[in-house]
């Protein structure tokens, strides 16, 4: 392939990959705002300045891409986790590294876009229960297995005693996120937090953690 060919064939991979990314953000604007019954092609397509047939063909039906809406917002938040949650089951100083780790995980579970997934799913689940499931093991039950077996590392280094390791990485995402998740949730994307609140709901849930599980 010569160069010009290759750089055609990488300027119509990214001018596809911006196709797909204004479709699924157009999608996730409409399954919001009407739910996904009332969620018509013909109106994501407009939205997104795209056509039907376009939709129908990237993603092959309404049910596949609310599907690839969901999965594509998991994946993002994955690496953020495993990056943190990594340089907590080498720390020294563990309370310094879990205030860390709290500040990350408050902020990014507070992202509107976060929560408008959360919530969509949520309110599908009777309809697709299978994608609430999926979504529950890719994000939540994830996160708290890889968190349980770093307090299980922690706590054979002395560094924590938990005998419950799994309960303890649930203790910790909720004291340090329920909060604001539930509000926001509840109360809709209006609902915004200064980052200085955010970091006091994840340094005092750090707080509470500590008084449970810390060695003293």
């Amino acid at each position: 392939m010569s160069p010009t060919e290759a750089a055609l064939d990488a300027a119509e991979g990214s001018a596809a990959a911006q196709a797909r990314q204004r479709i699924m953000t157009a999608a996730m604007e409409v399954f919001l705002r009407d739910g996904y019954l009332g969620a018509k092609v013909d109106e994501i397509a407009r939205v997104a300045g795209s056509s039907k047939q376009t939709i129908y063909k990237r993603f092959g039906s309404k049910d596949k891409l609310f599907e690839e809406i969901v999965f594509d917002r998991l994946g993002g938040i994955d690496q953020v986790f495993r990056e943190a949650i990594g340089e907590l089951a080498a720390a020294e100083d563990v309370a310094t590294t879990l205030r860390m780790v709290a500040h990350r995980f408050v902020h990014l579970l507070t992202r509107p876009a976060q929560l408008r997934v959360r919530r969509l799913v949520i309110a599908e689940a009777g309809r697709f229960p299978q994608l609430g499931r999926a979504y529950f093991e890719a994000g939540p039950e994830r996160v708290h297995a890889m968190l349980a077996a770093c307090f299980a590392q922690l706590t054979e280094r002395g560094l924590l005693r938990t005998t419950e390791p799994e309960l303890a990485a649930n203790h910790f995402t909720w004291l340090v996120v329920s909060i604001p998740v539930n509000k926001v949730m509840f109360c809709g994307d209006e609902t915004r937090f200064a980052p200085e609140e955010l970091d006091h709901f994840a340094d005092t849930g750090v707080a509470v953690f500590l008084a449970a599980y810390q060695v003293r």
